[in-house]
């Protein structure tokens, strides 16, 4: 099996410098993507495939920092069984590294001339298994394990319980496989609330997918970037109403939504977009009826 050389793009963020690596590709039905919007109005943006599912990335962001490589998400790991993968268009698959198939997000790494040892912060904007899956991967002799090993792990307390207290509807996206192993080391920190994680690096609460989401702020000094997660998981999800199915509250993302947005737009930040195949980063305006990308400062 060759390995398909994963997507990344570079740049700065004030001091800081971050690459956004997209760790696999990531089919979903168009309809639960889109919420209430007919698909009238979404197949225009975003053609579906025959089985009603629209193309989608899991990027994450590397911010080369003081204390080390910090990663924001993990994408969807090596643990999925082949019919999990054909059910969410999953392909990720990535080179061996000592006898294990690993993914496209250690690929990345590997091309920017590092390794997973070198990564000393993960921040997880939530635990669903396409955001935090990579924290572990299975290795040759089947075991489950951190795959960041000198990395402490950070996530809201409030997440984990809500991971691990599911109920019908919110089971199918959690699996314990993707934490239990970092907190058996005592590598994982349940943070409560808004706060600086690392000079310059923070996380706000954005509810509304899931009751305790948080996105991730970057403050390198003169610019500022937010990696969005699932409160805005794709440009094409820039218009207030326009929510995914999935949001357990959707009201909440409403709002959440609101309020981030007209402070990135009076501020200047600049979006990063996690599940959008295309586009990794741009500055969002209102122009007039709406948000929307601004096509002179996005990136392809």
């Amino acid at each position: 099996m060759t390995a398909i050389q994963p997507s990344i793009l570079s740049r700065h963020v004030g001091r800081f410098r971050v690459h956004a690596i997209q760790t696999g590709d990531l089919k979903l039905d168009g309809g639960a993507m889109f919420g209430v919007v007919p698909k009238p109005l979404w197949e225009k943006r975003l053609a579906a495939d025959p089985r009603n599912r629209i193309p989608m990335g899991m990027r994450v962001l590397l911010v080369e920092h003081d204390i080390g490589l910090v990663l924001i998400d993990s994408g969807s790991g090596n643990k999925d069984s082949d019919k999990f993968k054909d059910i969410y268009g999953i392909e990720n698959t990535g080179a061996e590294v000592d006898g294990v198939r690993r993914t496209w997000l250690e690929d990345g790494l590997a091309a920017l001339g590092h390794r997973p040892g070198d990564v000393a912060l993960v921040v997880n904007t939530h635990l669903h298994f396409d955001h935090a899956g990579g924290n572990t991967f299975v290795d040759a002799a089947g075991v489950v394990r951190p795959t960041f090993a000198n990395a402490r792990y950070v996530v809201q307390a409030g997440e984990h319980h809500y991971a691990t207290h599911t109920n019908e509807r919110t089971a199918a996206s959690y699996f314990g496989v993707n934490w239990d192993p970092i907190l058996a080391t005592d590598r994982f920190d349940l943070i409560d609330g808004d706060r600086e994680i690392v000079p310059g690096i923070s996380v706000r609460k954005t509810p509304g997918h899931v009751p305790h989401h948080q996105s991730v702020i970057v403050d390198g000094g003169g610019e500022i970037a937010c990696f969005l997660a699932d409160v805005c998981p794709t440009s094409y999800h820039l218009p207030l109403p326009w929510i995914m199915g999935y949001d357990v509250e959707p009201l909440r993302t409403l709002e959440s939504k609101r309020a981030l947005f007209a402070q990135m737009e009076a501020e200047r930040w600049l979006a990063v977009f996690e599940h959008d195949a295309t586009h990794a980063w741009g500055r969002v305006r209102n122009d007039g009826r709406s948000y929307v990308l601004d096509d002179e400062t996005s990136g392809p």
